[in-house]
Protein backbone atom coordinates (compact mmCIF):
# COMPACT_ATOMS: atom_id res chain seq x y z
CA UNK A 1 0.00 0.00 0.00
CA UNK A 2 1.41 3.35 -1.12
CA UNK A 3 1.82 6.81 0.76
CA UNK A 4 -1.20 8.33 -1.50
CA UNK A 5 -3.41 5.05 -0.12
CA UNK A 6 -2.99 5.98 2.85
CA UNK A 7 -3.85 9.95 2.86
CA UNK A 8 -7.02 8.85 0.23
CA UNK A 9 -8.26 6.42 3.10
CA UNK A 10 -8.18 3.77 0.54
CA UNK A 11 -7.12 -0.01 2.31
CA UNK A 12 -5.89 -3.32 0.64
CA UNK A 13 -8.26 -5.83 0.40
CA UNK A 14 -7.47 -8.75 3.00
CA UNK A 15 -5.98 -11.73 0.92
CA UNK A 16 -6.90 -15.45 1.24
CA UNK A 17 -5.76 -16.87 3.89
CA UNK A 18 -7.45 -20.42 4.10
CA UNK A 19 -5.65 -21.21 7.48
CA UNK A 20 -8.43 -18.59 8.61
CA UNK A 21 -10.84 -21.92 8.87
CA UNK A 22 -8.93 -23.70 11.21
CA UNK A 23 -10.44 -20.88 13.52
CA UNK A 24 -13.97 -22.21 13.39
CA UNK A 25 -13.64 -25.21 16.37
CA UNK A 26 -12.68 -22.85 18.17
CA UNK A 27 -15.25 -20.56 17.10
CA UNK A 28 -17.84 -23.18 17.39
CA UNK A 29 -17.40 -23.65 21.47
CA UNK A 30 -17.99 -19.84 21.82
CA UNK A 31 -20.86 -19.78 19.45
CA UNK A 32 -22.54 -22.97 21.60
CA UNK A 33 -21.62 -21.14 24.50
CA UNK A 34 -23.07 -17.74 23.66
CA UNK A 35 -26.17 -18.71 21.24
CA UNK A 36 -27.14 -22.35 21.61
CA UNK A 37 -25.98 -23.29 18.13
CA UNK A 38 -24.63 -26.54 17.66
CA UNK A 39 -22.42 -27.70 14.75
CA UNK A 40 -24.56 -30.07 12.30
CA UNK A 41 -21.10 -31.95 10.83
CA UNK A 42 -22.15 -30.54 6.84
CA UNK A 43 -19.89 -27.94 5.30
CA UNK A 44 -19.70 -27.17 1.54
CA UNK A 45 -17.28 -25.13 -1.02
CA UNK A 46 -18.82 -23.24 -3.13
CA UNK A 47 -16.88 -22.06 -6.89
CA UNK A 48 -18.07 -20.97 -10.17
CA UNK A 49 -18.07 -23.51 -12.50
CA UNK A 50 -15.30 -23.49 -15.45
CA UNK A 51 -15.35 -25.32 -18.59
CA UNK A 52 -12.12 -26.95 -20.40
CA UNK A 53 -9.95 -30.04 -19.56
CA UNK A 54 -8.45 -28.65 -16.88
CA UNK A 55 -10.89 -27.69 -14.47
CA UNK A 56 -12.73 -31.40 -14.75
CA UNK A 57 -9.34 -32.84 -13.82
CA UNK A 58 -8.46 -30.99 -11.03
CA UNK A 59 -12.68 -31.03 -9.63
CA UNK A 60 -12.05 -35.08 -10.11
CA UNK A 61 -8.94 -35.19 -8.12
CA UNK A 62 -10.58 -32.94 -5.44
CA UNK A 63 -13.56 -35.16 -5.57
CA UNK A 64 -11.44 -38.60 -5.15
CA UNK A 65 -9.47 -36.66 -1.98
CA UNK A 66 -12.55 -36.32 -0.33
CA UNK A 67 -14.03 -39.75 -1.68
CA UNK A 68 -11.51 -42.05 -0.60
CA UNK A 69 -11.62 -40.36 2.99
CA UNK A 70 -15.36 -40.52 2.66
CA UNK A 71 -15.41 -44.49 1.99
CA UNK A 72 -13.35 -45.82 4.48
CA UNK A 73 -16.28 -44.09 7.04
CA UNK A 74 -18.98 -44.87 5.57
CA UNK A 75 -19.77 -41.00 4.42
CA UNK A 76 -21.25 -39.66 1.18
CA UNK A 77 -19.47 -36.49 -0.39
CA UNK A 78 -22.22 -34.89 -3.36
CA UNK A 79 -21.61 -32.36 -5.81
CA UNK A 80 -24.34 -30.26 -6.39
CA UNK A 81 -24.98 -27.18 -8.38
CA UNK A 82 -27.61 -24.56 -7.13
CA UNK A 83 -30.34 -22.63 -9.17
CA UNK A 84 -27.58 -19.90 -10.03
CA UNK A 85 -25.35 -22.12 -11.60
CA UNK A 86 -22.78 -22.58 -8.72
CA UNK A 87 -20.91 -26.15 -8.14
CA UNK A 88 -20.77 -27.02 -4.05
CA UNK A 89 -19.13 -29.45 -2.79
CA UNK A 90 -20.48 -31.23 0.51
CA UNK A 91 -19.18 -33.03 2.89
CA UNK A 92 -20.98 -34.55 5.99
CA UNK A 93 -19.31 -35.72 8.77
CA UNK A 94 -20.54 -36.39 12.47
CA UNK A 95 -21.81 -33.11 14.35
CA UNK A 96 -18.40 -33.65 16.55
CA UNK A 97 -16.02 -33.87 14.11
CA UNK A 98 -16.15 -30.69 13.33
CA UNK A 99 -11.91 -30.51 12.82
CA UNK A 100 -12.35 -33.46 10.50
CA UNK A 101 -15.05 -31.29 8.08
CA UNK A 102 -12.47 -28.19 8.64
CA UNK A 103 -9.76 -30.54 7.17
CA UNK A 104 -12.20 -31.06 3.88
CA UNK A 105 -13.18 -27.61 4.08
CA UNK A 106 -9.51 -26.63 3.47
CA UNK A 107 -8.14 -29.28 1.65
CA UNK A 108 -10.96 -28.73 -1.55
CA UNK A 109 -9.79 -25.05 -1.34
CA UNK A 110 -5.93 -25.82 -1.31
CA UNK A 111 -5.95 -28.54 -3.91
CA UNK A 112 -8.16 -25.35 -6.35
CA UNK A 113 -5.49 -22.48 -5.76
CA UNK A 114 -2.76 -25.11 -6.18
CA UNK A 115 -4.07 -25.76 -9.99
CA UNK A 116 -4.98 -22.06 -10.34
CA UNK A 117 -8.52 -22.06 -10.06
CA UNK A 118 -8.19 -19.77 -6.68
CA UNK A 119 -10.36 -17.45 -8.37
CA UNK A 120 -13.19 -19.62 -8.84
CA UNK A 121 -13.63 -20.29 -5.23
CA UNK A 122 -16.77 -18.17 -3.93
CA UNK A 123 -16.77 -18.90 -0.74
CA UNK A 124 -17.11 -22.01 1.97
CA UNK A 125 -19.65 -22.73 4.80
CA UNK A 126 -20.11 -24.76 7.54
CA UNK A 127 -23.47 -25.47 8.68
CA UNK A 128 -25.10 -24.84 12.38
CA UNK A 129 -28.06 -25.58 14.18
CA UNK A 130 -30.36 -24.47 17.95
CA UNK A 131 -32.38 -27.02 18.58
CA UNK A 132 -35.30 -26.62 20.54
CA UNK A 133 -36.29 -28.43 24.15
CA UNK A 134 -37.04 -32.27 22.94
CA UNK A 135 -34.46 -32.14 20.55
CA UNK A 136 -36.73 -30.95 17.92
CA UNK A 137 -35.05 -29.58 14.90
CA UNK A 138 -34.78 -25.40 15.09
CA UNK A 139 -33.12 -22.06 13.33
CA UNK A 140 -30.41 -23.00 11.53
CA UNK A 141 -27.16 -20.79 11.36
CA UNK A 142 -23.94 -20.87 8.63
CA UNK A 143 -20.57 -19.61 9.46
CA UNK A 144 -19.44 -18.35 5.52
CA UNK A 145 -15.87 -17.82 4.65
CA UNK A 146 -15.06 -15.27 1.62
CA UNK A 147 -12.12 -16.76 -0.32
CA UNK A 148 -11.08 -13.83 -1.72
CA UNK A 149 -11.70 -11.26 1.48
CA UNK A 150 -10.33 -14.18 4.25
CA UNK A 151 -13.45 -12.90 6.56
CA UNK A 152 -16.20 -14.45 7.25
CA UNK A 153 -20.02 -13.70 8.10
CA UNK A 154 -22.89 -15.36 9.66
CA UNK A 155 -26.42 -16.03 7.51
CA UNK A 156 -29.10 -17.17 9.63
CA UNK A 157 -32.18 -18.24 6.73
CA UNK A 158 -35.57 -17.54 8.80
CA UNK A 159 -37.37 -21.04 8.72
CA UNK A 160 -39.97 -21.08 6.05
CA UNK A 161 -40.26 -21.05 1.98
CA UNK A 162 -40.02 -17.00 1.74
CA UNK A 163 -35.80 -16.21 1.59
CA UNK A 164 -35.71 -13.89 4.86
CA UNK A 165 -32.62 -13.73 7.15
CA UNK A 166 -32.78 -13.41 10.85
CA UNK A 167 -30.42 -10.06 10.80
CA UNK A 168 -30.93 -9.24 14.34
CA UNK A 169 -29.07 -13.02 15.17
CA UNK A 170 -26.34 -12.49 12.84
CA UNK A 171 -25.26 -9.28 14.62
CA UNK A 172 -25.51 -11.01 17.41
CA UNK A 173 -23.32 -13.94 16.38
CA UNK A 174 -21.38 -11.24 14.81
CA UNK A 175 -20.56 -9.46 18.04
CA UNK A 176 -20.07 -12.94 19.65
CA UNK A 177 -17.59 -14.43 17.42
CA UNK A 178 -15.37 -11.11 17.14
CA UNK A 179 -12.12 -12.91 19.11
CA UNK A 180 -12.74 -16.12 17.68
CA UNK A 181 -13.02 -15.37 13.69
CA UNK A 182 -11.80 -12.64 11.51
CA UNK A 183 -15.24 -11.52 10.82
CA UNK A 184 -15.99 -9.35 7.71
CA UNK A 185 -16.83 -5.54 8.23
CA UNK A 186 -18.42 -4.80 5.50
CA UNK A 187 -22.11 -5.91 5.83
CA UNK A 188 -22.93 -5.61 2.18
CA UNK A 189 -20.71 -8.37 1.55
CA UNK A 190 -22.96 -10.58 3.84
CA UNK A 191 -24.28 -12.03 0.75
CA UNK A 192 -27.17 -14.66 0.97
CA UNK A 193 -26.38 -18.15 0.56
CA UNK A 194 -30.46 -19.14 -0.38
CA UNK A 195 -30.76 -22.89 -0.01
CA UNK A 196 -26.96 -23.65 0.16
CA UNK A 197 -26.00 -27.55 0.40
CA UNK A 198 -24.45 -28.07 4.25
CA UNK A 199 -26.95 -25.44 5.35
Amino acid sequence: MGLLDILLGRTKPAAPDLDQLFALPSAAVTLEAAAGFRQTGSGAVCFATVEGAAFEQTHREVQALLDADAEREGRPVELTRDDYGYSWLVSRRGPDQLPDLVNDLHAVNSAMEVNGFGPQLLCSLAGFEHAHEGGEQGQRLALVYLYKRGTFYPFAPLPGTAERRDNPLELRVKAALGNDLRIEQDLSRWFPVWGAPGL
